[in-house]
C-alpha cells in the first residue's frame, strides 16, 4: 500500500525531508541541468526534485498515483499536478523529454506496468531518471520516512527492470548517506561528501538514467525442412542434353516467287497431260 500524500508532505517538510530534497535533487541537476526548453514530468512524488526546472523548462507536469492521491503544486500557483492511474498515464504518446520518478517503483503493484507506461509517454530521445530506496542502505530499514516502505532495489535489479520495459540503462549513481535520523540532518552534507569516498555501497538511494529504446527489430529467418515427392514415372536420361527446337513455320507470302527444286511443273506425269516432252 502507498503512502497518503499528507504523510510524504510532511516528511519533506522535516529538517531530514529537506535535506533529502537537497542531496537527491543535486544528482537530478547534474544529470540534466536546467532542462531548458524541455517537457518534464514528474511521477510518483517527485515535485520536491523537480521544482527547480521550472525556471527553465517549457513545461513541467507532476503526475501522482490514486492510490497515493494528489496534492496542488505548486502552492499559490495555477495547479499542475493531476491524478494517474499507474497502468494508464493520460498523457500523449512520446509527449516528454525528461521523466523523474520517486516513491513511484516502490509501492507500485506493477512495477514493470508503470515503466512500461513511462516508456510509451518518453519522447525517442528523452531520458529517465529512476530514484529508489537502495537494498544495503541504511534508509530501507528506517520505516519513519518513506523510503522504509514497499521494496528497495539494488543496482542490478533496477536495471534489470528497465531492460524489461525497454529502457537501456546510461548511468547510475548514489546519494543520501545520511543516517535517517532528525538530529543528524544538519551533518547532512559532511556525510554526503565523505560517504561517496568512503563507504559508496551504503547510500540510501540508488539513482539510475536510462534512454528509450526505438530501433527496430527484424524477424529472425528460420530454416524448415520441405518433404517433396519423387516422381513414379520419370523421364529416361538421353544422351543429348537438350533436344533441337522445331524450325519454326511462317506463312508463305503469294506473291513470293517458287522455290527452284520440286514443283509442278517437274512432275513428269503432268508434263505429258500438257503436250510437253518427257526428257
Amino acid at each position: 500500500m502507498r503512502r497518503d500524500v499528507l504523510e510524504l508532505r510532511q516528511f519533506y517538510a522535516s529538517d531530514l525531508g529537506r535535506a533529502a530534497r537537497a542531496m537527491v535533487g543535486r544528482k537530478v541537476l547534474e544529470a540534466w541541468g536546467d532542462a531548458h526548453g524541455l517537457d518534464v514530468l514528474a511521477l510518483g512524488y517527485a515535485t520536491p526534485f523537480v521544482a527547480p526546472l521550472r525556471r527553465a523548462a517549457r513545461r513541467v507536469v507532476a503526475a501522482m498515483p490514486a492510490q497515493q492521491g494528489v496534492e496542488v503544486w505548486p502552492g499559490g500557483e495555477r495547479n499542475l499536478s493531476v491524478l494517474v492511474g499507474e497502468d494508464s498515464l493520460p498523457f500523449a504518446n512520446a509527449l516528454f523529454d525528461r521523466i523523474l520518478v520517486v516513491h513511484g517503483l516502490e509501492e507500485s503493484p506493477d512495477p514493470a506496468g508503470l515503466l512500461r507506461e513511462v516508456w510509451r509517454v518518453l519522447a525517442p530521445s528523452g531520458r529517465v531518471v529512476v530514484a529508489t530506496a537502495a537494498r544495503n542502505g541504511p534508509w530501507a530499514n528506517s520505516e519513519k520516512t518513506p523510503f522504509g516502505h514497499g521494496r528497495p532495489y539494488s543496482r542490478s535489479q533496477l536495471a534489470e527492470l528497465l531492460r524489461e520495459a525497454e529502457l537501456e540503462p546510461s548511468g547510475w549513481t548514489r546519494a543520501l548517506y545520511v543516517p535517517p535520523m532528525a538530529w543528524m540532518a544538519g551533518w547532512a552534507e559532511g556525510f554526503e561528501q565523505t560517504g561517496s569516498r568512503l563507504w559508496p555501497g551504503f547510500s540510501g538511494v540508488v539513482l539510475m538514467e536510462a534512454v528509450k529504446q526505438t530501433f527496430a527489430v527484424k524477424p529472425k529467418a528460420l530454416r524448415a525442412r520441405v518433404r517433396t515427392g519423387r516422381p513414379v514415372l520419370s523421364p529416361a536420361p538421353s544422351g543429348a542434353p537438350f533436344s533441337p527446337a522445331p524450325e519454326s513455320r511462317r506463312p508463305r507470302n503469294p506473291l513470293e516467287p517458287a522455290r527452284e527444286g520440286r514443283s509442278l511443273a517437274s512432275n513428269p506425269a503432268v508434263r505429258g497431260a500438257t503436250g510437253e516432252p518427257a526428257p
